[in-house]
């Protein structure tokens, strides 16, 4: 009787755990679909696994404009930096859903539930490591007319 009562004791137990788990992943997701929907900016640069010095310096750059210039905007969310390596399997959905198979950046802004995406790949190249200032200040005027 006392092993029934035990058994039983350890499966409605049990039971509750799992309800708290399923509405706590409940939780995490309509937070991930709240802050998808949230207005905001992002700075996505796409790299492989090898990098060439161009690569390096777009990576670098950008990051350097981006924490230089938009300090408040990074800490509330509006703006967001993301280095992504495309050779890693857990970052194959964003490649392909941006077509990028080598070092890339892009910018994109979601506003009002609607995303629109600028690829500014052919710009880093031609500056981000010969012209390193025009560069930084072409990203910047670009993240400033998305952000406003």
């Amino acid at each position: 009787m006392n092993n029934i009562v035990l058994t039983l004791t350890l499966v409605l137990s049990l039971g509750a755990c799992g309800d708290n788990a399923l509405e706590n992943n409940g939780d995490a997701k309509q937070k991930t679909a709240q802050s998808e929907k949230r207005n905001r900016v992002e700075v996505l640069y796409f790299h492989g696994r090898q990098r060439c010095a161009t690569c390096m310096a777009i990576e670098k750059n950008a990051k350097e404009a981006v924490e230089a210039q938009f300090e408040e905007q990074l800490k509330n969310g509006s703006l967001v930096f993301k280095t992504i390596d495309i050779s890693k399997e857990e970052n194959e959905a964003i490649a392909d859903k941006y077509e990028v198979t080598w070092s890339s950046l892009f910018l994109v802004r979601y506003q009002s539930g609607k995303e629109s995406a600028e690829n500014l790949t052919k710009y880093a190249f031609a500056n981000a490591r010969t012209v390193p200032d025009t560069f930084k200040q072409g990203l910047t005027e670009k993240i400033n007319g998305l952000l406003d």
